[in-house]
């Protein structure tokens, strides 16, 4: 596969478009926030025991949903996608099922641990209830995981493919053709 030229792929994202600058900065924001969460992540439930700590992890996990919240819907109502009309149905079906359900994913990981936090601060400690929201946290975890393999799959995909789709999302210095345009 050959990569397309400065001219082609500036024709391809005319045609393709680009997301807004504050789009852009909601989407790699957001990328530090989540890296943020994973990084400060409790490693023991008992650790609860520090009202603090059950005190900041349940303001950050209202604040990170609401943020979510707040990405989501400025996505769905300035510019929901960059994809071409002409993209193919399996496509465009497989790129809006890996987004809503990374808001999905993201937005439960937050719900279970306010779950756990809640049950937590009123006692409930263990138990059928407590094992059921933990379970319900690791496995949104887990597939978020996936679903963010898969977006970033797709992203590398688009940007040896040259089709434009890339440059719609990402800062300037990363836009396909930008190193060329430089020169």
């Amino acid at each position: 596969m050959t990569a397309p030229s400065v001219e082609q792929t500036e024709a391809q994202q005319q045609t393709i478009g680009s997301h807004s600058p504050i789009a852009v900065v909601l989407h790699w924001g957001f990328i530090g926030v989540f890296a943020y969460a994973i990084t400060k992540q409790i490693d023991e439930l008992d650790e609860l025991e520090d009202f603090s700590l059950l005190q900041n992890e349940m303001i950050f996990a209202s604040v990170f949903l609401a943020l979510l919240f707040a990405r989501f819907l400025y996505m769905r109502l300035t510019r929901p996608t960059v994809l071409p009309s002409d993209t193919p149905r399996i496509e465009m079906l497989m790129a809006q099922s890996v987004h809503l359900g990374m808001y999905t994913s993201l937005a439960m990981i937050a719900v279970t641990g306010l779950v756990i936090g809640g049950m937590y601060w009123s006692g409930i400690k263990d138990g059928t209830g407590m094992h059921v929201a933990l379970v319900a946290h690791e496995f949104f975890l887990q597939v978020s995981y996936l679903l963010i393999f898969l977006h970033v799959s797709a992203a590398i995909y688009h940007r040896r493919k040259g089709d434009g789709i890339w440059s719609a999302m990402v800062p300037y210095f990363w836009k396909e053709g930008s190193r060329s345009q430089r020169t």
